[in-house]
């Protein structure tokens, strides 16, 4: 495990590689559209019912969290409920009890991201697994652990977004087994581009990103869609996606969308 990490678990590469998610999704279109509406990509929901005029907005969180304050005072602001998933080395983290308490407070969702914010599988060969099952397992388990000690009801978070937002179809079928269901971002925006910082050959200024998510509401629509953004992105980019969010929430809300939690725009699925 600590070799997959130190392989995987850093360098610019594999951020790069993040960036270029939404194209290798649709490069691996394994895509399933079920009796209720849902989008389904490798065993993993990744779109809403689309006759529904609602976003689920969802932010990540690993090492960082700096957005968070400015985030959740927005979300107050549009009176906006909204999905946070957390890694258990967050939910852990001493510094960011206070936020993980006003999150639970505000009454938004808050879900599992990993533990340890494990790579699952090859971002080429992506059939090829990086752990075993017993790994998958544990590393979800303590991460449930860390919100159970935090008030958070494992019954009451069934929807588990992977770490990296990349998995294949065992890691959907071994989620299944342990009753939670596995989702993923709705491709076609770049929201989740919101943590490249100038240094890198792939980054997006806050402006480029705002665009990318209005263009393609113009041209394609956004119902049950599932937006994903980040809750800290680190000092490196000093242009905060999230400074924007107030902007992106009235145009959206202008255009007749609903902000509504994870759970509430699968409800049919899960819960």
């Amino acid at each position: 495990m600590k070799l997959v990490k130190s392989l995987y678990g850093n360098g610019l590469w594999r951020r790069n590689l993040v960036f270029l998610l939404p194209c290798l999704l649709f490069a691996y279109p394994i895509l399933a559209q079920s009796e209720n509406n849902f989008i389904y990509s490798h065993g993993a929901i990744i779109r809403g019912d689309q006759s529904q005029k609602q976003i689920a907005l969802v932010f990540t969180g690993h090492e960082y969290a700096e957005g968070g304050t400015v985030i959740l005072n927005t979300l107050a602001e549009y009176h906006v409920k909204t999905s946070f998933f957390f890694t258990g080395d967050f939910y852990r983290n001493p510094g960011f009890q206070h936020l993980i308490k006003k999150i639970n407070n505000q009454n938004h969702y808050l879900g599992a991201h990993s533990d340890q914010h494990l790579l699952y599988c090859d971002w080429i060969d992506r059939d090829s697994l990086l752990i075993d099952k017993a790994v998958f397992i544990k590393d979800i388990k303590d991460n449930y652990r860390e919100m159970s000690k935090r008030g958070i009801s494992p019954q009451k978070a069934t929807y588990y977004l992977p770490p990296y937002e990349w998995y294949n179809e065992t890691i959907s079928k071994w989620t299944q087994e342990i009753d939670l269901q596995l989702i993923n971002f709705s491709p076609g925006t770049r929201s989740n581009a919101d943590y490249t910082h100038p240094g890198m050959s792939n980054y997006l200024s806050s402006e480029e990103i705002f665009k990318s998510i209005m263009s393609y509401e113009e041209e394609e629509g956004m119902n049950g869609f599932i937006l994903l953004m980040h809750i800290g992105v680190g000092p490196k980019r000093k242009d905060k996606f999230y400074d924007l969010l107030p902007v992106l929430l009235e145009q959206l809300q202008t255009k007749g969308y609903q902000f509504v939690k994870i759970d509430q725009l699968l409800r049919s699925s899960k819960n």
